[in-house]
């Protein structure tokens, strides 16, 4: 099959590194490289006709015309016209197809006449802005692949890009878009003003396209009810007392709504449940209480996202959270970029998200960083910790590990090792007296009567199960939570950090 010949055009001073970005991306993408091939003026060979020939002869045998234009209009000949103009005038005549992507930045010193230029261009065909490198390669991507399927060379989409439901834009939510607008210009300068419409920034975003269509990526990031449209995208946190996946489970959470949502009920359903070292006013410099987690937040944040932008999304499986005594482990369904391993992940490396359209908006509010380095930092995080080293794994899913403490350096902590003791015995006063009998068996009835506390399903929830949860008491019969003749000890552990307590 002869492959489709995309002209890049642009002034060479301004987007040579764009240029060289895109020529590569598209030949090394294991979709678009199958069907592009890029003409750049890097590309050109010394000859003795005029580089200006030489690329309107491009332009004519090339079936795409991609243009980047910025605040500059470079060289003018004779007439005053800059080559990029005279490209992209025998572009129009031939009736190429024209894909315009304009810088947003620093517009206030843009050439009047490239402003001309793109008054122009915005007269004939719908244009796409970006900020930077990785906004230029998502929107790129975006319009390839809608010209593949608009042109049946593919009958196919990637999930993000493709309109698999009906949904229109009264199934998103505009407060959210809205939301989205105000928290990414404060985060990373977003173009679009505040008062955007709905329409406005999902075109911006490549989330809706010129017939209306509201893309896939659209839905999760801003639907009312996404989960309406794709039941498996959820994410599922559940926390196990021991080492090994087994009942009775202190914790479960099924998070749904938006992405955005799923990844902050996620991070907080981890981060409530591992320990917290709470300072004094006296140890900060601030009139607030200083506190120091067990896991870094950001290694926990970065892991779930990193989790909901590269899962696969077709698949029925969803993304999994899950607590261990020991470790936190974050699986989702889905596959390493072609050409990335787990070696790679813990060096510096290209981002190549699964799901760029879903990535960008992430990219926009901050929770995703594009230059690679997630995986890096949640080693890095978590080595500052003092905790071992994460590991990665490519099974049938894709696996991060972050380790916790073990029991015995739990045991060694001060206050963080009694924190949950501490904070239990603030609504239990007798909590330090029941713990010293716990040296010898009771049962559930016994331990409650000697707290004074009626409700067996609340003492159970909020002081039993805890107590096991940070491993100072265990089941005399654990293979058997429920039975009738379950009791609850100390365990070595316990007794040391209740000795300590004390």
């Amino acid at each position: 099959m002869k492959r489709i010949r995309i002209f890049i055009s642009s002034v060479q001073s301004e987007f040579a590194k764009e240029r060289a970005m895109l020529g590569e991306y598209i030949r090394r993408d294991a979709l678009l490289g199958k069907f592009f091939e890029t003409f750049l003026f890097e590309d050109v060979p010394a000859g003795e006709a005029s580089p200006q020939q030489v690329y309107l002869g491009e332009v004519e045998m090339s079936d795409i015309y991609l243009g980047l234009y910025g605040n500059k209009y470079g060289y003018e000949d004779a007439e005053g016209i800059s080559p990029t103009e005279r490209e992209y005038d025998r572009a129009a005549e031939l009736h190429k197809t024209r894909l315009i992507f304009i810088k947003s930045f620093d517009e206030e010193h843009r050439h009047p006449k490239e402003l001309a230029l793109i008054q122009k261009v915005e007269r004939d065909i719908v244009r796409r802005t970006f900020v930077d490198t990785e906004g230029l390669r998502t929107s790129v991507y975006a319009s390839l692949v809608r010209y593949l399927e608009e042109k049946e060379y593919i009958r196919w989409q990637p999930f993000d890009a493709a309109f698999d439901t009906n949904a229109t834009l009264a199934d998103l939510d505009e407060d959210k878009m809205h939301d989205f607008i105000v928290t990414a210009r404060e985060k990373r300068g977003f173009p679009l003003a505040e008062n955007s419409s709905p329409r406005k920034l999902l075109t911006h975003l490549s989330l809706m396209d010129e017939r209306g269509r509201i893309s896939n990526s659209a839905v999760l990031l801003f639907g009312k009810r996404p989960q309406r449209f794709f039941i498996t995208s959820e994410v599922k946190c559940v926390q196990f007392f021991g080492n090994v996946v087994e009942k009775p489970l202190p914790a479960y959470q099924i998070c749904r709504g938006t992405l955005f949502d799923m990844i902050d009920q996620a991070t907080a359903f981890v981060m409530d449940r591992v320990d917290l070292e709470v300072g004094t006013r006296a140890e900060g410099r601030t009139a607030s209480v200083p506190t120091n987690y067990e896991l870094p937040p950001d290694a926990v944040k970065e892991a779930i996202v990193n989790a909901v932008v590269h899962r696969d999304y077709t698949s029925k499986g969803s993304v999994q959270v899950m607590l261990f005594r020991n470790r936190l482990e974050v699986w989702n369904p889905g596959q390493l970029p072609y050409g990335l391993t787990v070696s790679k992940l813990l060096e510096p490396h290209k981002s190549l998200p699964a799901n760029p359209l879903i990535a960008d908006p992430l990219f926009w509010t901050g929770y995703v960083d594009k230059v690679g380095t997630g995986t890096e930092d949640i080693v890095n995080l978590c080595k500052e910790k003092g905790l071992k080293s994460p590991e990665y794994h490519q099974e049938e899913d894709f696996r991060v590990v972050i380790w916790r403490r073990t029991d015995i350096e739990v045991a060694k902590l001060s206050p963080s090792s009694h924190q949950v003791v501490t904070k239990l015995s603030s609504s239990i006063p007798v909590l330090f007296e029941l713990l010293k009998k716990m040296a010898e068996p009771m049962s559930a009835k016994e331990m409650r009567e000697f707290c004074g506390q009626k409700d067996h399903t609340y003492f159970k929830k909020n002081v039993i199960n805890p107590l096991i949860a940070e491993g100072l008491v265990t089941m005399t019969h654990p293979e058997t939570p429920n039975s009738p003749a379950q009791k609850y000890y100390l365990t070595e552990d316990g007794k040391r950090i209740i000795n300590k307590t004390m």
